[in-house]
């Protein structure tokens, strides 16, 4: 990358213009681009946000330049900044972005948000159960929201148990979780009161035409719904009558165009819809329900 590091000494604010050109030559969305250079950039040469605002003409140093070289020769091939850095801000948190495990996305504060404001009182002592935790991103914003709330993630994958057992304990949360190795709720006894999801909803035909950071950097096993997306669902669904208390909810993130499918699912095992929920974008991202009336 020869035009992230110049010869002769430096700005900030230049070698943020130099790396966001490079990378938009290399085929990241300009603003994008100009995000992630700054971000590299603060990594690069340990500066705060403010810091590098109230600074931007000071000068970086050789060893600062080498490092954010490297990092942009990375998002160059669209390795996503997270990853890089291998941190990531979600909700409130800094969470830790682990090799082999989902990137906790801004889409799924959506489900944060959904499920926090169907809870009424967020002081009471809630269980909740985070069916493909991935990162432990989802439960850790929920326990960090829910002061009295205790949680239980389960993943299949054991990177992904390692990294919400990492975060967990990032964010003060550990004494308040359990992680359970298992596919789905099938090993869980005990009803909760909340039970949230963000399982594979990417229909297996559409893997190959995902963006590079997703494709070539999410494992597999966290973007696979089956040929309609909807695998995942049918599965989790068909076990909640066992796992929901009866005026308990269920959270669950879904694809752009795949709210009224989900929906369906639910009402079929006697759910009723409770609120939709859309990401920044519009789309419906979040789809809650509650046990119909009756329904023990």
């Amino acid at each position: 990358m020869a035009s992230a590091k110049p010869e002769e000494p430096t700005s900030r604010a230049q070698a943020i213009a130099q790396v966001a050109a490079y990378l938009v030559e290399s085929g990241v969305e300009r603003t994008q681009a100009q995000d992630d250079a700054r971000a590299m950039l603060r990594a690069a040469a340990s500066l705060t946000r403010l810091q590098l605002a109230m600074e931007p003409q000071a000068p970086i140093t050789d060893e600062e330049a080498d490092r954010l070289s490297r990092y942009a020769a990375r998002r160059a091939a669209r390795e996503p900044v997270s990853r890089i850095l291998g941190e990531r801000g979600f909700w409130t948190l800094d969470l830790v972005v682990a090799p082999n495990v989902l990137d906790p996305r801004a889409e799924t504060e959506t489900l944060v948000e959904t499920t926090l404001a169907l809870i009424e009182n967020r002081d009471a002592p809630l269980e909740i159960l985070d069916l493909g935790s991935g990162s432990g991103a989802i439960l850790c914003a929920l326990l960090s929201e829910l002061p009295r709330a205790r949680g239980v993630a389960v993943d299949l994958s054991p990177d992904a148990c390692a990294a919400t057992s990492a975060n967990l304990a990032r964010c003060g949360l550990a004494n308040r979780a359990r992680i359970v190795r298992g596919r789905w709720g099938e090993s869980l006894a005990g009803r909760y009161d909340a039970i949230v999801s963000n399982p594979p909803y990417v229909r297996a035909g559409e893997i190959p035409a995902l963006d590079p950071e997703v494709r070539l950097y999410d494992p597999a096993l966290a973007l696979d719904g089956g040929p309609d997306g909807l695998d995942c669902y049918r599965e989790i669904v068909a076990d909640l009558p066992r796992l929901l208390k009866s005026d308990g909810i269920v959270a669950f993130e879904v694809g752009s165009d795949q709210a009224v499918g989900v929906a369906a699912l639910l009402g079929d095992k006697g759910f009723g819809v409770a609120r939709v929920g859309r990401d920044a974008g519009g789309h419906e991202r979040v789809v809650a329900a509650r046990p119909a009336p009756g329904r023990s």
